[in-house]
Formats: structure tokens, C-alpha cells, sequence
């Protein structure tokens, strides 16, 4: 069965991170820096954990630790990993459950951000060590001024939805301009060039 790519906007929502070693700690960063409205649930946590501005409950997993949670990652033991994803599939609540992928619902995968581009590459949770080399490989293949990229696409959005412009054409015009940005112009439909 296929995975179903997504990103996910956690600004303002809860979520909940059982697990408070390195691994917990490691998730965290995405996870605040997505905008989660975060809540750490672990019998010990780590300094860095604590530090990170998060509310944090230093105590055992408790099926109610998911309620109005509208994510959950289990970042502990494989008993407890398990104990999350019963309960948080019995509330249909999606879980990344780290490098444990029975007890996952979602996965995360590996991610290149740079200048408001966001790639993500999934091995179904099978092989995530190659999940990292193809995404140091992508990273070293998008080009050093992918800024002006996007601010080449921002800029012909609008008038993109002005005139209509269907999908199917705006790729063409994209790539034209963007060739256009190192002085070297696409030759127009029905020239000779």
C-alpha cells in the first residue's frame, strides 16, 4: 500500500511527544518549529527537553495524555510505543512512532527546507537510513540561488490567477522564466531559434 504524502500545518495544535531521551529530543525541534502546540509525556527527560520551552509531564503515558491531540510521535521503549498506538488508534489519532513502524500511522521522512521549499523523501519507514542519503543528494543538487527561484514563482502567481492560467501551462512559462534569471532567454513558441 502506498503512503499518502502530506504536510502537515500543526500551528496551534496540539501534540503530543511520549519519550523524553535523545530520540525525543531530536523530534522535538520539527515539531516546535512546525508551529505544535506541544506536550512532552516521559518518567525522565532530558535537560535539552526541558530547556526547549515545551510543556512537559514527567511521569508515565496515560491513555488521556491524547485527548484533543491532533498528532502524537512515541519516541520510548517499544512496549510503550505500542501501548501510544493502540490508544491513539483508537481515537484516530495519526502517530509517528520512532523507528518503530508497526506502531506507526505516519512517518517522517527525510527533509530538505531551504528558501521556502520543503522536500520530503519516505521509504515507507522501512529504510530511513537511505531516506537520509537521498536527501543529502537532493540537497546538494537544488541550486545555490534556489531563492530566486521562488521568488520568480510568487511573483507570476498572481497574474497566473488573473488570466486563469491553467496548471498545465504554468510549468512552461515557470521554466522560461527561470532560464530567463541567468540572461539566457527560452526562445519563444514559433521562433527560429
Amino acid at each position: 500500500m502506498d503512503l499518502l504524502p502530506a504536510f502537515l500545518k500543526l500551528g496551534g495544535r496540539r501534540v503530543l511527544l511520549v519519550g523524553g531521551g535523545t530520540v525525543a529530543a531530536s523530534k522535538l525541534d520539527a515539531l516546535v518549529r512546525a508551529g505544535g502546540d506541544v506536550t512532552v509525556v516521559a518518567p525522565a527527560v532530558r535537560d535539552a527537553i526541558r530547556d526547549a520551552g515545551v510543556r512537559v509531564e514527567t511521569r508515565a503515558f496515560e491513555e488521556r495524555d491524547l485527548d484533543d491531540v491532533w498528532f502524537a510521535v512515541a519516541a520510548a521503549t517499544p512496549a510503550v510505543n505500542a501501548s501510544v498506538a493502540r490508544a491513539a488508534e483508537h481515537r484516530r489519532v495519526f502517530i509517528n512512532a520512532v523507528d518503530d513502524p508497526p506502531n506507526a500511522s505516519a512517518y517522517f521522512g527525510g527533509v530538505i527546507r531551504r528558501a521556502g521549499v520543503t522536500v520530503a523523501i519516505s521509504t515507507n519507514g522501512d529504510a530511513p537510513a537511505l531516506a537520509g542519503l537521498l536527501r543529502e543528494g537532493l540537497d546538494a543538487l537544488l541550486p545555490a540561488d534556489l531563492n530566486r527561484w521562488v521568488d520568480s514563482a510568487r511573483r507570476i502567481r498572481p497574474e497566473w490567477k488573473a488570466r486563469n492560467t491553467p496548471m498545465t501551462a504554468r510549468r512552461p512559462q515557470l521554466l522560461s522564466a527561470l532560464i530567463a534569471l541567468y540572461g539566457n532567454p527560452a526562445p519563444r513558441q514559433g521562433s527560429d531559434r
